[in-house]
């Protein structure tokens, strides 16, 4: 149902076609329609007209034929009924009309020939299949007979007659010896069309073999020969000495007397040849003289059709292939040797059997519709038109008031269900006939769609796409789109729904993201489909391979980092040199690299890595360029360092001929790098001077080679080397060499004939260039003449590319001819282009126009088409222009800009979208061709119903403090009806939880809203929108703001004392992650490790007070009570131990320096920014999680000896931790034993 790109588009869309005056409906062939639907026989196979069959096989004569119901058959012979079940071997195959002519039994095939006529019949008419004429092929054997020896005096014509038996079909003829050797044919011995065997001259030579006329016949496979004819030549000259055959005049050698050309073949000196329109002529030249005469063949008035003509058999025939009416005329071959010349003037007449102009296609219409059968068709004399329906003579058939007969045109007006039947058109001249069978179907079927139902279509981002929505009913139905069950009609902007019905989106977004729904709609229901649209994130390699260089030996990394949509599987593969690379031991692959082990000679090249998903893919390549080992030289002759080739020298044109030359260059120096390649480049003085072309390129291990030259071109070459490395210098240009003229051998192309006023058509090509000129002064013969009207040429020279043709009516075809000719000829002869003259603005505008409201912002139109000779040039589209003009809300102001919608092509109805609810419009439709807008039709006005509103404006939410939170907005700006309200809808979110969601209605004049906080941790979302009667519109959504601080990383420093206190760390966020640690503060580098916890998460208001619950109480209480006995049993246990020698410590001064309580700073911050719900605070106490070091606090505050001989301080600094990574990359710098500590949170 959707057509993504890419991938390509796999969804077939029907096409709803214009058929004559009716729109016509095309079956779909899905299959379950055309199994329901009632369809007339349709003759879908059958023999050809002459139907020539093997005497030696059964007989089988085709028709077939596909309905609803199922057609029967029956058979006509030589115009009477042929009753199959009579004859015993006659039998059809099941289900189809073919007939079996079975002589397994016995019986002749001869008794069957005659013509056949297969009818097919259901209840809704009648078809029938071309007149099959049955012929048994013949292959009759050769008389006997006994034939002397031909005598002939040497030098005088002969003709060795064939006269092959008749067969059907003719067969073919060759001449061979006895011994089935051919015979050699060339100018003066050939074979003619009739099988004949000519002798322009004879020589003494020919008597060294008989001649055997020889015949294929087709359908038995068999030759038959003919008694061979034996020559008796009688010469003046008895000795055949080979020698003299390669004399220079052979004939006088032989003393053989020469003589001027005279006519074997056709006689006399005019003859007469009709051929069909189609076909091919052969026109046949065979002329007898000594020496052997040259045939020649020209046309009278002009010149022979290059595209079409081709000599054979030695030039002795003209052959025009797929003859028409421009190559009748008269045709003359020249025959001519040394003695003098003659000619054969022929005349060609062209006719025809009838040919299709327009054929009569199938007509299905809807009831109350009108349409047309069409059946034109052209010949040579010009054929007749016969009508019937149903296998009767149209006169003869029940009358019909919905039909009407013009010429070759039957007219359907208001059609019925009764109306099917199944028509034929006879058109036939004197060289045969064309019948074509068209039904006329008459359909009343609802609205049905066509494709699977609820598909998803995955797109990638800002691609373009297109869903499909293949649809059926009759009448033909009305489809519109419509996204997320909602809203207007799609079309216009990012949309655009063609014909078929198919919606495309130009450019996809995220928000284009959703549900689509197709509606098709007649007057006997709708039907509707759905798909889903994801859209996809691209593809992307955002670090791509570079190109690098390796010693051989050496590791190397390719990196390939690919960002993907996560949802597609991503699939990474690596090409080399544009092939598939294997992946051996040497190689590893990874996601995003490719690392190569011990580079050698062979992994150099260039490397593309290939990301791909199933709906996209991206690549990017490098080029790895491996080095050889760099080893210390240990003489003179040690490999040097690969450059590029220097320049070939000394170039010398040589075997100077007439369209090509030999060019020698000498090589220069490789650099260590085999050149590989030569290229060899031109430079012409004429056209463009100074711009060097490739002309050809060579081995690098030749050093000559030979050009093909264009004539008329002043040549000077130059050649460049090609090595691994890269490609030299140009080599000094040779010396110029000018090629002799001819005329041209190709004409101009891009011929187009266009018109750029009303009166005038500009005939336009693209101009040759110096290799295709050939000669100078090179022009351009314009020609040109009305298309149909067989008037004479026109014709100009001209020496641009543009020529302009003044006075031609309004948009009429031309057909138009370019050929090229220069200073030595003209060029060949040049293709027919059809060209339009200019275009007028049409004048007359659409009728009847008939508009029909949809909802509140779309219409559908429907209208007459204007007569073709009104529209005076091409029908570009219908267009309706239609503005605003005023709102149903009283002091509203509107736009009345004029807006406008087209519907391209022959259509007859479209649909207008995008209007304004609850509004008045008028509207007016022209015609538009290329030239531009026809005449108005007349005003039609309309008014919208009422619809949903717009967002309202400048939506605000404002947090003044912490208890409450005020919301204001302004009145939509288009309210597309009488408001009645708005809807707010918020809940409260801290993170991912979500409160409670409520709703809030308001009047239409209140514009501001309070919210009471809960507490002052969690966010509120808000959605806001307008109603009227319609329903709520479009809606706008806000948040309040962030806490303060949050989103941000901040560092808070809390000062400590130096002795071992605990400390309570205060106004903590619940929910959230800390790190923390201890450092000097005259010192940072003496720093605890760092350590993390996290507060926990706050209470809900609907949580209970987990303080407030009697098994809390009584559990605190037990412990407590466990606390007490242990400090009780420590205590008795400490005071039966030893002494301690803590003396020592105590009489150490204290330095000098050291203060006795100086306070630090605590510094703090969380970045955090998604606080959960409010809660109590959170102390350090059994909370705190130890990641590097298992030292407490108090273990940093009651350290050893000397630990506290700096200012006895501490500062504990804490800071909010997101990723771990950072702490840990910190921790590798901290000091692990500092002296005055601070604690440090994040």
């Amino acid at each position: 149902m959707a057509r993504p790109q890419p991938p390509p588009w796999g969804h077939a869309a029907f096409l709803l076609c214009l058929l004559g005056i009716g729109r016509a409906i095309e079956i779909p062939m899905d299959p379950s329609i055309q199994n329901e639907l009632p369809q007339p026989p349709t003759i879908t196979k059958q023999s050809v007209k002459d139907h020539i069959v093997d005497p030696r096989d059964n007989i089988l004569i085709e028709c077939e034929a596909k309905g609803n119901p199922a057609p029967s058959f029956h058979w006509t012979r030589n115009s009477r009924f042929f009753n199959v079940a009579k004859d015993p071997r006659v039998s059809m195959r099941r289900r189809s009309g073919t007939l079996v002519i079975d002589f397994r039994s016995g019986g002749r095939p001869e008794e069957y020939e005659g013509e056949y006529q297969c009818f097919a019949r259901n209840k809704f008419g009648t078809a029938l299949s071309n007149r099959i004429r049955l012929q048994v092929s013949k292959s009759p054997l050769w008389p006997k007979e006994n034939l002397d020896p031909v005598v002939v005096q040497e030098g005088a014509p002969l003709t060795l007659q064939c006269n092959p038996p008749p067969g059907l079909p003719s067969p073919v003829i060759f001449w061979m010896s006895s011994s089935m050797e051919p015979i050699t044919q060339d100018k003066r011995v050939s074979q003619g069309h009739n099988g004949d065997l000519y002798f322009s001259n004879v020589l003494v030579q020919d008597m060294q073999t008989d001649y055997s006329c020889n015949a294929r016949f087709h359908f038995t496979h068999t030759i038959q020969q003919k008694n061979p004819f034996t020559l008796k030549v009688l010469t003046n000259h008895p000795y055949n000495d080979s020698s003299l055959r390669n004399h220079p005049d052979m004939y006088s050698a032989r003393g053989v007397a020469e003589r001027t050309p005279s006519f074997m073949y056709p006689q006399g000196t005019s003859s007469s040849q009709m051929v069909l329109r189609g076909t091919d002529l052969l026109l046949e030249c065979i002329a007898s003289g000594v020496p052997t005469p040259d045939i020649a063949w020209y046309k009278k008035g002009g010149d022979l059709p290059s595209d079409k003509a081709k000599f054979e058999n030695f030039n002795k025939a003209l052959r025009i292939t797929s003859v028409s009416e421009e190559d009748s005329g008269e045709y003359f071959c020249l025959a001519s040797n040394k003695m003098g010349s003659i000619r054969h003037t022929i005349s060609v007449r062209v006719k025809a059997a009838p040919y299709w102009l327009e054929e009569p296609k199938n007509l299905i219409l809807a009831p109350g519709e009108d349409g047309r059968l069409v059946c034109r068709a052209n010949g040579n004399p010009k054929p007749t038109v016969q009508w019937m329906v149903n296998g009767e003579p149209l006169q003869s058939a029940p009358p019909n008031p919905n039909r009407e007969v013009a010429g070759d045109t039957i007219i359907f007006r208001d059609t019925q269900i009764s109306s099917r039947a199944v028509y034929q058109c006879n058109t036939s001249n004197e060289h045969g006939y064309l019948l074509a069978n068209a039904f006329v179907s008459v359909l009343d079927v609802p609205p049905r769609m066509l494709s699977p139902r609820n598909q998803l279509i995955r797109v990638i981002l800002y691609n373009r796409t297109r869903l499909d929505c293949p649809f059926f009913g009759s009448p033909i139905p009305t489809l519109r789109w419509f996204k997320n069950g909602q809203g207007s009609n799609l079309d216009g902007g990012n949309y655009h729904v063609y014909e078929n019905g198919s919606l495309e989106i130009k450019m996809i977004r995220k928000e284009d993201q959703g549900i689509y729904t197709c509606v098709a709609t007649n007057i006997l229901g709708k039907a509707e489909n759905q798909v889903r649209l994801e859209v996809k994130d691209p593809t992307r390699i955002f670090r791509m391979p570079e190109d690098q260089t390796a010693k051989r030996g050496t590791t190397v990394q390719l990196e390939c980092r690919v960002k993907h949509d996560p949802s597609l599987k991503l699939t990474v593969s690596w090409l080399k040199d544009d092939e598939p690379l294997y992946i051996g031991n040497r190689m590893k692959k990874e996601d995003d690299s490719l690392t190569i082990f011990g580079v050698a000679e062979r992994d150099h090249g260039s490397y593309t890595c290939i990301a791909s998903t199933e709906l996209d893919q991206d690549l990017a390549k490098a080029y790895l360029t491996v080095l050889a080992d760099q080893t210390t030289p240990t003489n003179r002759l040690a490999a040097l360092p690969k450059g590029r080739p220097d320049r070939p020298r000394d170039l010398e044109l040589t075997d100077l001929a007439e369209r090509n030359v030999r060019l020698t260059w000498i090589p220069g120096d490789d650099n260590n790098s085999p050149i590989t390649e030569y290229v060899v480049q031109f430079e012409e003085d004429q056209f463009q001077p100074g711009v060097w072309h490739d002309h050809s390129k060579f081995p690098g291990g030749v050093n000559s080679g030979v050009l093909q030259l264009s004539p008329y071109v002043n040549y000077q070459f130059r050649v460049i080397a090609v090595n691994e490395v890269g490609s030299s210098h140009p080599s000094l240009p040779s010396e110029r060499y000018r090629t002799s003229g001819a005329p041209p051998e190709s004409n101009p192309g891009d011929v187009k004939g266009e018109g750029t006023r009303k009166n005038n058509m500009e005939i336009t090509w693209t101009p040759m260039n110096a290799t295709s000129a050939f000669g100078p002064n090179l022009r351009y013969i314009v020609r040109w003449r009305r298309r149909e009207t067989r008037e004479t040429w026109n014709n100009v020279t001209v020496w641009g590319s543009r020529y302009v043709v003044g006075q031609t009516p309004v948009y009429v075809p031309y057909e138009i001819r370019v050929q090229a000719e220069n200073d030595f000829g003209k060029g060949p002869e040049p293709d027919t282009v059809i060209g339009y003259s200019g275009e007028d603005y049409p004048r007359a505008a659409p009728t009847d126009v008939k508009v029909r409201v949809l909802n509140s912002t779309a219409i559908s139109l429907q209208w007459n088409r204007v007569y073709s000779d009104t529209v005076q040039g091409q029908l570009r589209e219908y267009r309706a222009y239609y503005w605003r003009e005023s709102s149903l809300l009283k002091n509203l102001w509107v736009s009345q800009k004029r807006q406008h919608a087209s519907f391209s092509g022959d259509r007859l109805r479209g649909v207008v979208s995008r209007l304004f609810p609850y509004s008045n419009y008028k509207l007016e439709m022209v015609v538009v061709n290329g030239r531009g807008d026809g005449p108005r039709s007349e005003t039609k006005e309309f008014t919208t119903p009422e619809g949903v509103p717009s967002a309202p404006r400048r939506f605000r939410v404002r947090q003044p403090n912490l208890q409450t939170i005020t919301l204001e907005w302004d009145h939509p700006e288009h309210p597309n009806g009488i408001l009645t309200g708005y809807s707010l809808r918020y809940a409260a979110f801290n993170g991912t939880k979500v409160g409670k969601q409520m709703v809030e209605n308001f009047s239409p004049n209140d514009t501001k809203f309070t919210v009471q906080r809960a507490d002052h941790v969690s966010r509120y979302r808000f959605t806001l929108s307008a109603r009227t009667q319609v329903g709520a519109g479009e809606a706008v959504t806000e948040e309040s703001p962030a806490p303060p601080n949050e989103g941000n990383h901040t560092k808070k420093t809390v000062p400590v004392k130096a002795q071992a206190q605990p400390v309570q760390l205060t106004d903590l966020y619940p929910g959230m992650t800390y790190t923390l640690r201890v450092y000097s503060r005259d010192n940072e580098g003496i720093s605890s490790t760092i350590i993390t916890f996290m507060t926990s998460t706050a209470y809900t208001n609907n949580q209970a007070d987990i303080a407030t619950q009697g098994w809390f109480i009584g559990l605190m209480c037990a412990i407590a009570l466990l606390v007490l006995i242990l400090l009780i049993v420590c205590f008795i246990k400490r005071s039966r131990g030893g002494k301690y020698p803590v003396r020592e410590k105590k009489d150490v001064p204290l330095g000098p320096e050291d203060p006795k309580e100086e306070d630090g700073s605590f510094d703090y911050s969380d970045e955090d920014n998604k606080p959960l719900q409010g809660g109590s605070q959170t102390s350090l106490d059994g909370t705190i999680k130890q990641q590097e070091s298992d030292d407490s606090l108090v273990d940093y505050g009651e350290g050893g000896e000397g630990q506290f001989n700096e200012d006895g301080s501490f500062i504990g600094q804490y800071t909010v931790k997101k990723d771990k990574e950072e702490t840990e990359g910190n921790e590798s710098s901290e000091a692990t034993s500092p002296v005055n500590a601070i604690y440090s949170l994040a």
